[in-house]
């Protein structure tokens, strides 16, 4: 039977200089036996003289890279526009494209929830755009996450590339010119 070790998390500093370690970072990691556990120390390139004296073991290694978030392409008078579009739609693809964009909106705080109805086992939303207050109604197509996470990505691919069909609604929404509403949705 294989016996498991604890190992601490990298801290994120060089255990010489006390130096945050960059992403993408060269570093040595030195593992010291404590009884059932290690103990981790981390060492920038700078900070390395050689392997310390009662070490187990080391190795080499990097800080990893974290994944950039892809740039949305449409600005927020585009999907509101999306979103206004799919009203009336009731192609179950599109009713689910319009729940996950309501979805999207409310977390950038352009639609707020007020509650919700059901009629004939069908939940209905009822939201409120903030900008100017209208009321929206939202059919809920209870989607699994799964599911949630398959209209997401094709909601995504259309939003940062390929519109096709809904390629009119750009044209019709007129350039916020807040850039710095843009820039505060982008970090969202």
């Amino acid at each position: 039977m294989a016996q498991q070790w604890q190992v601490e998390s990298s801290t994120g500093k060089c255990a010489a200089t006390g130096r945050i370690l960059e992403e993408g970072e060269e570093y040595y990691t030195v593992l010291f036996e404590e009884g059932e556990t290690f103990r981790r120390a981390d060492y920038s390139l700078d900070g390395w003289q050689q392997r310390p004296e009662g070490a187990y073991c080391h190795f080499k290694t990097r800080v990893p890279v974290r994944e950039k978030r892809k740039k949305l392409l449409v600005d927020n008078e585009v999907l509101v526009g999306f979103f206004h579009r799919l009203a009336d739609e009731e192609e179950p693809v599109r009713v689910q494209f319009r729940f996950v964009l309501a979805l999207i909106l409310m977390r950038k705080r352009l639609l707020r929830y007020d509650g919700s109805t059901v009629r004939d086992g069908q939940e209905t939303w009822q939201m409120t755009l903030t900008r100017d207050q209208t009321i929206h109604h939202v059919v809920n197509p209870r989607l699994t996450d799964a599911e949630i996470d398959g209209v997401s990505q094709q909601l995504s691919a259309i939003l940062h590339g390929d519109m096709g069909v809904w390629a009119t609604v750009a044209d019709e929404a007129e350039p916020s010119g807040d850039q710095e509403n843009e820039a505060h949705d982008e970090e969202a």
